[in-house]
């Protein structure tokens, strides 16, 4: 491992019992920033309600921490969108941020759009499909950002089980993501979790990074705010345990093949020749071939948006 990295671990990773929650109230308090958290959810109304309830109980109503809950329904087909509203969130449509610019399927779609749908200082993600969820997740990603003010970006870390077994969960990261970050971007070994759902940012960084839209959109995004703000503005902090849905092998396939295009554009910023993955599948003549198209899209930092040049301006 890289010196440089050594240090960053001993200087910006954290736990979450580092900072009380008294301490990032006041510091929220004192520098008058607000903060939106978004759950991006398809299909997710299983979850969605208590993750939306915790946060609504803990962090707006016993204390002040979050000013903004919005949940951006990516075109559920189940009940995602009336659960969360009866747990308090704002429910938002993906369809109707942006109608201008037809949207496309995608998790990096949905969270670059929320941009245009939350106005905090601090806009904090949260995966929908969280299990025995803790308002920990959100105020220990959210505490460095409100008291530390050279950090922009700040990753959960965690164990995420698998099966009962402890530590096996995050398969992509280990096969795919991490290999490519230790061989491409060393600077960015140190991060335990570099897929993981759960990050916040100041939106004056986010507004300025491309948008993957699809799989690849939260390594795309460590390489590039690595690139834009630098090492020591990014942070990880250790929230505990991680209980979510695990997808099956051949949906890891096509997200590993989504991480792996994501990478190859910020090596070369060349073209896939071919964006797409054959996979196999048993059928009744034997083994039958199913191609996905490959994720090829980004979306341009928002802040090239008009509409949103438009906001910024009134």
């Amino acid at each position: 491992m890289l010196e440089e990295v050594e240090r960053w671990l001993s200087t910006r990773s954290w736990s979450a019992t580092d900072r009380p929650l008294h301490q990032i109230l006041a510091a929220k308090q004192r520098t008058g920033q607000t903060v939106s958290v978004v759950l991006p959810a398809l299909n997710e109304e299983e979850t969605v309600g208590d993750i939306a309830a915790v946060i609504r109980h803990d962090l707006m109503r016993q204390v002040p921490l979050v000013d903004e809950l919005v949940v951006v329904d990516s075109g559920s087909t189940d009940r995602t969108s009336e659960v969360a509203a009866a747990a308090g969130a704002t429910v938002v449509h993906r369809d109707a941020i942006l109608p201008r610019l037809p949207a496309v399927p995608g998790k990096g779609e949905v969270l670059w759009r929320s941009l245009l749908a939350t106005r905090g200082d601090i806009v904090c993600f949260v995966d929908a499909d969280l299990r025995d969820f803790s308002s920990d997740f959100v105020s220990g990603i959210v505490g460095p950002l409100l008291t530390e003010p050279d950090v922009d970006l700040v990753k959960a870390m965690y164990d995420r089980p698998l099966g009962g077994a402890a530590g096996q969960g995050g398969r992509v990261t280990e096969l795919m993501a991490r290999p490519l970050l230790n061989m491409h971007w060393p600077r960015l070994a140190g991060f335990v979790q570099p897929l993981g759902g759960e990050y916040a940012a100041r939106r004056s960084l986010l507004e300025q990074l491309p948008f993957p839209v699809g799989y690849g959109v939260e390594l795309g995004m460590l390489v590039d705010a690595l690139h834009l703000a630098g090492l020591d503005a990014l942070a990880q902090v250790d929230v505990g345990v991680r209980k979510h849905r695990h997808q099956d092998g051949q949906a890891l396939g096509r997200m590993a093949a989504a991480i792996y295009r994501t990478a190859q554009l910020r090596l070369a910023r060349g073209h896939l020749i071919r964006p797409s993955l054959t996979q196999f599948e048993r059928g009744g003549d034997g083994f039958e071939p199913r191609t996905y198209s490959v994720d090829t899209e980004e979306r341009p930092p928002m802040v090239e948006i008009a509409e949103y040049q438009a906001r910024k301006a009134a």
